[in-house]
């Protein structure tokens, strides 16, 4: 079997990669029988001369190959028919973008593997870029936090060449004496987490952060059973919100009311009650007044979150009164950063930690008749021209024009 690392196409350019060469030779170890080869690129992190150097051809046609293993969408017209496709779709919310996307696969008899669905049974993500989101994100909330108080000056990420350079520009600031909420417990939130503490910002509990002002900078960790509760007033629990979440409503203000910067490293499922309204945030003990929100899901559970912000111009400011976008810097605006593709701004760490999870959990089930059935729950289109049956419910979304 033939693998390739493909080129990324996608506008605007996107330097990550799934294998670095260093983790790309330690597939080719592990399993002999397999075939590696790298498409030639001019934007990825790592240079073709870095594989090359490594031992792998690095061409232009890749056409004779079988698995094709990318980062972002893939144009059109670059899909290649009756193979299969490793990469990011944004077509499993149905998102009318890519509707396109998912008719040609189909079309083109493509195997599609997305990497959002490479699951364990209980549905748990095992591959991503999460961890990177939530260190970016956090790192950029402290930069417009020096930038909007002229408290310091921290670089954009993008200028540093790794994690270790943007902690140790981390290690030459002093932050103010502020309460940080953080919410969700997954990959996004432990690596915004890793930021924090880094900071050697202390975390407290909840009923401290909750009840209690201190003379140094905290944080709490808030899960979804925290910051959510039963509409009738019993006691929930994570099993019931994330079996059907309609029974719950808000327990967010509490936070609100104490906190100056929230990070929003939660996921947000189908039909969850929203953290905070626009009606929330207009009132007047309403105290967050900076949101770095990871998760980014425009118009929904954090009300700031207006539109996405970009790499290139990352910060804008919500006016809670008029519902209105403002500069980052207005005068009792909402700071909000809301970049949605975060792990871009550390290519070559985020690529490194892909990786390694890919050949953990990915290159395996080709090799033992796919055991643990990873291959099985993630594809989503067969090379027949159908969907699978776990991903028959976009079948609507398929036939719509």
């Amino acid at each position: 079997m033939k693998f390739v690392i493909i080129k990324e196409r996608k506008n605007p350019p996107d330097r990550r990669v799934v294998f670095s060469p260093e983790k790309l030779a330690e597939a080719r170890t592990q399993f002999p029988d397999a075939e590696f080869v790298v498409e030639s690129s001019d934007i990825r992190v790592f240079s073709d001369d870095a594989y090359r150097q490594k031992g792998f051809a690095v061409l232009d046609d890749v056409s004779d190959c079988d698995v094709m293993i990318g980062v972002k969408e893939v144009p059109l017209e670059a899909l290649l028919p009756n193979k299969k496709y490793f990469y990011f779709s944004h077509t499993i919310k149905k998102q009318p973008y890519n509707r396109k996307l998912l008719q040609v696969m189909l079309d083109k008899h493509i195997e599609m593997y997305d990497h959002e669905t490479i699951v364990k049974q209980n549905g748990a993500r095992l591959i991503g870029f999460g961890r990177y989101a939530g260190l970016v994100g956090a790192y950029n909330g402290f930069r417009v936090l020096g930038l909007r108080d002229k408290l310091f000056n921290l670089p954009k990420v993008e200028m540093l060449a790794d994690l270790n350079e943007v902690k140790a520009e981390l290690d030459k600031i002093t932050l103010p004496n502020i309460k940080i909420l953080l919410t969700g417990t997954g990959k996004v939130a432990l690596g915004a987490k890793e930021i924090l503490d880094h900071l050697k910002i202390k975390q407290v509990s909840d009923a401290l952060y909750l009840t209690s002002q201190f003379t140094e900078s905290v944080y709490v960790m808030a899960d979804v059973m925290e910051y959510a509760k039963r509409k009738d007033g019993k006691v929930g629990s994570k099993q019931e919100f994330y079996k059907d979440p309609t029974y719950f409503e808000s327990n967010f203000m509490p936070y609100a009311r104490e906190t100056d910067y929230f990070i929003a490293g939660h996921f947000y499922g189908n039909n969850a009650p929203y953290l905070f309204t626009r009606q929330d945030a207009k009132q007047p003990d309403f105290k967050i007044n900076l949101v770095a929100d990871v998760s980014c899901d425009i118009d929904g559970p954090v009300a700031s979150t207006i539109k996405p912000s970009t790499i290139a111009d990352p910060f804008y400011g919500y006016d809670a009164q008029t519902e209105k976008e403002v500069a980052f810097d207005a005068k009792g605006a909402i700071t909000v950063m809301a970049v949605d593709n975060l792990p871009c701004e550390l290519p070559k760490d985020a690529s490194e930690g892909f990786g390694e999870l890919f050949l953990e959990h990915v290159i395996p089930a080709f090799f033992n008749n796919d055991e643990r059935g990873i291959l099985k729950r993630a594809k989503i289109t067969t090379p027949e021209g159908t969907l699978t049956e776990r991903f028959k419910y976009l079948q609507e979304y398929v036939d719509e024009n």
